[in-house]
């Protein structure tokens, strides 16, 4: 009798499996090449490429000014970070300083879409792991702060709102009121959540001691944002940078102890927290004055329009041709949810990028999967994977 040797089990023999990249779990178009032993994994090989979106190739054709319009759309779900880094690195380009009010209305938008974007990974990350109600919860604040940023900016995402020199629109008294409003709202729910989840067994179980993330090993790779803090190691751009005056604003920096899924849960929903202390300070001390810079690089005032020729040839120039940023090049990096957000942005002295290159958090913060996989149970690779937070558009740009 001739035995097929198909149906016998080999001690040891593993098995190489597909993730994705058309998988629910996979955060996005991303591919893991799976090496399991079983249900326990052996290896991960991460394949990205599947959103590659020319963002920054398109940069190149662009002028300075439209150029916001493609850059917002790298990390959907971090917008005004991005929005902010080019605009920092185009304003250090051409020495331009922008006014108080513009800078703490920067500080504002970016702190909420911190929030935003956490409440996006707590509603995925949850579904993801049998948390049902948390999904549904999460998104229903995140509606109420993308409303917030309809009424300021027009739009809910994709916003194009900070431009070269300041911002777009000033905000209104009655968007200061809506904000005070969504604090006291997004505060008293953040205690909900943690009080939902960290009494939740199944979480605590899926979470705690899994995927841990030495902070040797973070250092090594490049690790940023909630990641690395996760592993005990207090670096944040907001306290070392000056891309935005956060020197004028108290916070702190959450940081974990052991470094695995759980306390990349709770180093996230402390930033929360913060962010919103932030925000509270940002409203509570608005400077008043000028929303952009004035010069050659922002456009001229809209009543000057229908009474001065100079006015009207500025804006023509302006929005065909662009501004003549002077050459050079410069790399600003802003405090992102994801971590690290780089751009680095070179000029020679004509209407449009020469280069725009961006440095993706999540493109850095994914080779932490083969590291911390192995060992781990398959499902358990759901959890690292939740606990990461990458967005792919941020990866393959």
């Amino acid at each position: 009798m001739t035995i097929d040797t198909r149906d016998v089990w080999v001690e040891d023999e593993t098995m190489r499996v597909n993730m994705g990249p058309q998988h629910p779990s996979t955060h996005g178009v991303l591919r893991l090449l799976v090496e399991v032993n079983g249900e326990v994994v052996v290896n991960v090989e991460p394949i990205i490429g599947y959103l590659h979106t020319g963002i920054e190739k398109q940069a190149e054709t662009l002028n300075w000014i439209q150029c916001v319009t493609d850059i917002t759309r790298a990390d959907y779900l971090s917008n005004f970070f991005n929005e902010l880094a080019y605009c920092v690195a185009v304003e250090k380009l051409s020495g331009v300083e922008i006014p108080p009010r513009a800078q703490w209305i920067r500080i504002l938008l970016c702190e909420f879409n911190r929030i935003s974007s956490h409440l996006v990974w707590l509603a995925t990350g949850g579904l993801e792991l049998g948390a049902m109600s948390m999904a549904t919860y999460a998104f229903r604040e995140r509606e109420q702060i993308l409303d917030l940023y309809q009424a300021i900016t027009g739009t809910r995402m994709n916003h194009a709102y900070f431009r070269p020199g300041g911002i777009a629109l000033d905000i209104r008294p009655d968007h200061e009121q809506q904000i005070r409003d969504l604090i006291k709202v997004l505060s008293a729910r953040f205690v909900e959540y943690e009080e939902f989840l960290a009494s939740n067994p199944i979480w605590v179980q899926r979470n705690k001691g899994i995927g841990i993330l030495k902070p040797e090993d973070a250092i090594h790779l490049g690790v940023t944002g909630p990641a690395l803090r996760a592993s005990g190691i207090a670096h944040d751009l907001r306290k070392v940078s000056d891309y935005l005056p956060y020197d004028k604003f108290e916070f702190d920096i959450p940081t974990g102890d052991v470094g695995d899924c759980y306390d990349r849960f709770l180093v996230r929903m402390a930033e929360m927290h913060e962010s919103l202390k932030i925000i509270q300070q940002a409203i509570d001390t608005m400077p008043t004055g000028d929303f952009r810079a004035s010069g050659k690089l922002v456009p001229p005032p809209r009543n000057r329009l229908p009474v001065s020729m100079e006015a009207v040839i500025h804006h023509f120039k302006l929005f065909t041709d662009g501004p003549h940023v002077p050459a050079g090049e410069v790399y600003v990096a802003v405090e992102s949810p994801r971590g690290e957000l780089g751009y680095f942005v070179a000029s020679d002295g004509r209407g449009r990028p020469w280069r725009c290159h961006i440095r993706g958090p999540s493109f850095t913060n994914l080779q932490i999967a083969p590291l911390v996989a192995p060992g781990y149970l398959l499902a358990d690779l759901i959890a690292i994977l939740a606990s990461i937070d990458p967005v792919m558009g941020d990866v393959d740009r």
